[in-house]
């Protein structure tokens, strides 16, 4: 599972699972562009990343890929110093709580705009060049995109939506020998639930709820979807493409009792 001939770009790469795969990856030798919204948590990442990759170069871009020209400038910037594209992981975005009652039209485009438009704007840009590498994306998704859930309407809706784009963009793409895979974490133990409403009591209910929730008795971990993700945009998963893989210890098989 070497990298060190690919070329990735990592959005989301700022905090949580992107943060991890992004360190994994360098790890194993990837040459990285790394996206994120906060400048100094994407520079303390980097930093981590430089270590892992023993001097491998790296490239940071802070922007908001909502806005259109910031995820240009991301494309651009990456093919200008590599000179090639081999991977995208698209990992950047957000989640909010609320049903159809609560959720605002404001929270709905919110969330569609990061989780669904944004990875769909990158990718048109980014397909090109990943045509001329015959390389692969990879999807960040979530249970929530395979499973129904009650209170997160917007949020598991702009999921499924990923994993149905992940589907077809693998067939269009598949002529060209490009790969589109999507991983599907359950509760991972990042800042995401806290960024989307949650408190400190309440994520510790909600963290302690998931040991009953996911039938390995726990929540995961960034590093262990970051293994997910490096596996898929591999050459050892050369023969995978629409394919949606959960890495949620189990979540997607339960049933409520």
């Amino acid at each position: 599972m070497a990298f060190s001939s690919k070329v990735v770009l990592v959005t989301g790469a700022s905090s949580g699972i992107g943060a991890a795969t992004a360190r994994l990856l360098a790890g194993r030798g990837a040459t990285l562009a790394l996206a994120g919204r906060r400048a100094d948590n994407l520079q303390r990442v980097a930093s981590e990343c430089a270590e892992a990759g023993r001097g491998q170069p790296l490239l940071t871009i802070t922007g908001d890929l909502t806005r259109e020209p910031d995820a240009e400038r991301l494309v651009e910037q990456s093919v200008q110093k590599y000179g090639r594209l081999d991977v995208l992981v698209n990992c950047a975005g957000i989640l909010e709580l609320g049903s159809v009652e609560t959720t605002s039209l404001q929270q709905y485009d919110r969330l569609m705009g990061i989780n669904v438009r944004a990875v769909y704007h990158l990718t048109m840009l980014a397909v090109p060049h990943l045509v001329a590498a015959q390389g692969n994306i990879v999807n960040v998704s979530s249970v929530n995109g395979i499973r129904a859930f009650p209170n997160l309407l917007a949020y598991n809706m702009s999921k499924a939506a990923l994993d149905h784009m992940t589907r077809c963009l693998a067939l269009e793409l598949a002529p060209h020998q490009v790969r589109v895979n999507a991983v599907n974490p359950g509760v991972t133990v990042t800042e995401l639930q806290k960024r989307g409403g949650l408190d400190e009591a309440a994520y510790e209910q909600f963290l302690e709820r998931s040991r009953t929730t996911h039938a390995l008795g726990r929540p995961g971990q960034p590093d262990e979807v970051a293994a997910a993700i490096a596996f898929l945009a591999s050459d050892e998963a050369a023969f995978i493409t629409g394919a949606s893989l959960p890495v949620d210890g189990g979540r997607h098989a339960m049933c409520p009792r």
